[in-house]
């Protein structure tokens, strides 16, 4: 079992930053892969990055490349997300994700457990 708390969420300018952070409480939080989904009003939860418990690896969804980074610390079993250049399409609710895969340079685009989610709101 993994609990996730998320964390940092807020309401930013256009051109703004925000990191935000999940917690995680369960001993296998260091055999996961993590993931950050996002879901706006009235739309589908998107993907939005990953990283193998390694750390070496990730993945972003082209919308936030160059403007988003995952990170993680294994010692303090949290999962970051550092939000630079956000703009109002940005906005939504941001969940983070666990799973635990095998291999510590491994992805996974679906997950096992689940935050409760933090609100971004970035005005215009």
């Amino acid at each position: 079992q993994v609990q996730l708390v998320e964390s940092g969420g807020g309401l930013v300018q256009t051109g703004g930053s925000l990191r935000l952070s999940c917690a995680a409480s369960g001993r296998t939080f260091s055999r996961c892969a993590m993931g950050w989904f996002r879901q706006a009003p009235g739309k589908e939860r998107e993907f939005v990055a990953v990283i193998s418990w390694s750390g070496r690896r990730t993945d972003y969804v082209d919308s936030v490349k160059g403007r988003f980074t995952i990170s993680r610390d294994n010692a303090k079993n949290t999962v970051y997300l550092q939000m630079h250049s956000l703009k109002p399409e940005d906005t939504a609710v941001y969940y983070c994700a666990a799973r635990t895969v095998l291999s510590p340079n491994g992805l996974t685009y679906e997950y096992d457990y689940w935050g409760q989610g933090t609100q971004v709101t970035v005005s215009s």
